[in-house]
């Protein structure tokens, strides 16, 4: 079962990259992100859905595959 994480690849926290993996992921999250800025502007209670949406959404774990080594 999918599961809505944050991402890590990020600009501010990942949860606009984590929700746009959890839509389709194969959909670019720049699209996303520049809806929300446009939303954000015309109404900014947005700012504070954003961070609460990072509060309680989790951090997307990193899968490390046999053959890789850590750095």
């Amino acid at each position: 079962m999918k599961r809505l994480t944050r991402s890590n690849e990020k600009l501010v926290a990942g949860v606009i990259s984590g929700i746009s993996n959890y839509i389709n992921p194969e959909w670019d999250p720049v699209f996303l992100r520049l809806t929300f800025a446009l939303v954000t502007f015309f109404n900014p209670a947005f700012i504070l859905i954003y961070f609460g949406m990072v509060l309680i959404i989790p951090v997307e774990k990193l899968e490390l595959r046999s053959n890789e080594v850590p750095s």
